[in-house]
């Protein structure tokens, strides 16, 4: 029984360390994909649009690491690469998410959600991102 709780307990450690690890990638992500610094625009400007945008995508890399934890059939090792793996799936079909809305609307979309002024388009640009990672998340279980 405690041998079975401490297991538990070191393989919550690692799933923790590696779902943080790829929230961390998913913010490089969205800094990559936006102009300017992430940091700045959300923590300094108080940008409202990036925010939204970052939020979704941070929601949505905890939803593939969730369902991929749940679906390990309670192996570990094979639940460990199923999170990275799909983790790293989902970042790129975000990332892939956001190009396709970027050419299909006028302007550069990470213009748009950078600017101060909330826009519409915020909405959309993290109602696609989570959305791909839904996508994702489907395709685990």
């Amino acid at each position: 029984m405690l041998e079975d709780l401490l297991s538990g307990a070191w393989q919550s450690v690692v799933f923790g360390v590696v779902g943080v690890g790829l929230m961390a990638a998913g913010f490089g992500l969205v800094d990559l994909l936006t102009p300017g610094k992430l940091r700045d625009l959300i923590w300094v400007r108080r940008n409202a649009n990036a925010g939204l945008l970052l939020a979704a995508n941070q929601l949505g890399v905890a939803g593939i690491v969730f369902t991929a934890i749940l679906t390990s059939y309670h192996d570990f090792a094979k639940g460990l690469a199923s999170t990275v793996l799909f983790g790293l799936i989902g970042l790129g079909i975000m990332a892939l998410a956001f190009v396709v809305l970027d050419l299909l609307t006028p302007g550069k979309l990470g213009e748009v959600v950078c600017s101060d002024e909330p826009h519409p388009v915020a909405k959309v640009s993290a109602a696609s991102h989570f959305g791909a990672a839904l996508i994702v998340c489907a395709c685990i279980a």
